[in-house]
């Protein structure tokens, strides 16, 4: 930003021209740097802060900006230097709206389920408005690879949705890689792990199928267990899955897999019981019939339409601020 300069804004009250001159010092622009590097900080800290504490400083510093290309007249007699400022007001107004109107998150798919519009976890800015809850596809299933160590390398998950024209679409995507609807990208995640596929029976209504996600493996390899509370049922049932072999050798590359021998622990109160694919156990709540083990997957979620009116806005005033010191050193002699 350049040093304001005092000019005779003649048609402006003078109340109004020494306000311009106030709002476009260059000691408020350090002290507003100073506000956002501590609102940055904040909101990192503090979740009530998250989205203010770097949106307030930004709107002072595009008025303290916007008033100092108002003051100076030598932003206007340059059209360089002053498509320079024009871009940065812009990349600063940019951010400010893409943390009003973005969107980050999470959510998990069971292989073969379809994302139904829900996250897990959200973090939305007050303005967003998206139509995430249109947004459908579904996890066809994926592989990972492991170097030795279970250092996790390319993930490859296939995925399907139907497009605005009615056509089935698949695709592959990764950690890289994304998968863009209206406007949202997911990306797989380090999250993912094993399914118990479940159905389950209260007294002699239909039964009812579904899958319960258990903790990430192999982050918590030992401890894939998770309480569950069937639909209908009063109080959570305890599942625990035995794992009897290595899923993933460590000491060399392999690949996520699910393991040949699943064993299912159940535990509803003072019963027990252990299940293979296609067992019943009948407890005091209900039936529940463990019919095979499954995988899913996590994905990180994002969504923020200001991202490429960034990158133009910085372009233009990368190549504007180019220009202007191409011109102002070329007009003189470099032996001069």
């Amino acid at each position: 930003m350049q040093q304001s300069t005092l000019m005779p804004l003649a048609r402006l009250p003078l109340r109004l021209r020494l306000m311009l001159h106030l709002l476009a010092s260059l000691r408020l622009t350090l002290g507003l740097l100073l506000l956002l590097l501590a609102g940055t900080v904040l909101a990192y800290t503090v979740e009530a802060a998250r989205v203010w504490g770097i949106v307030v400083p930004l709107v002072a510093l595009a008025v303290n900006l916007m008033a100092a290309i108002a003051v100076n007249t030598r932003f206007r007699r340059q059209t360089a230097l002053l498509a320079f400022h024009l871009s940065l007001l812009a990349l600063i107004a940019l951010v400010a709206i893409g943390r009003l109107t973005a969107l980050g998150g999470h959510t998990e798919l069971t292989v073969g389920g379809e994302f139904d519009g829900r996250l897990v976890e959200t973090r939305a800015g007050p303005w967003h408005h998206g139509a995430l809850a249109d947004v459908r596809f579904t996890n066809m299933g994926f592989e990972i690879d492991y170097a030795p160590g279970l250092r996790r390398g390319q993930t490859r998950n296939r995925v399907q949705w139907t497009d605005r024209d009615g056509h089935r679409r698949e695709a592959q995507i990764g950690d890289q890689t994304p998968l863009t609807l209206e406007g949202y990208r997911f990306y797989t995640s380090f999250n993912k792990g094993f399914a118990p596929l479940l159905a389950w029976r209260l007294d002699a209504r239909p039964w009812v199928h579904g899958a319960v996600h258990l903790p990430a493996y192999p982050l918590h390899a030992d401890a894939q267990m998770q309480d569950w509370v069937p639909p209908g049922a009063e109080r959570p049932i305890h599942l625990r899955l035995v794992l009897e072999e290595a899923v993933i050798d460590a000491t060399r590359e392999d690949g996520f897999r699910l393991p040949e021998s699943p064993r299912l622990v159940v535990r509803d109160g003072n019963q027990r019981h252990e299940l293979r694919p296609g067992e019943v156990a009948v407890l005091a709540s209900g039936q529940l019939r463990f019919d095979g083990l499954t995988s899913w997957m996590g994905y990180t979620v994002f969504y923020d339409w200001t991202l490429p009116w960034l990158g133009a806005a910085a372009v233009v005033a990368i190549l504007s601020l180019g220009f202007h010191f191409w011109r102002k050193f070329a007009a003189t002699a470099w032996d001069a």
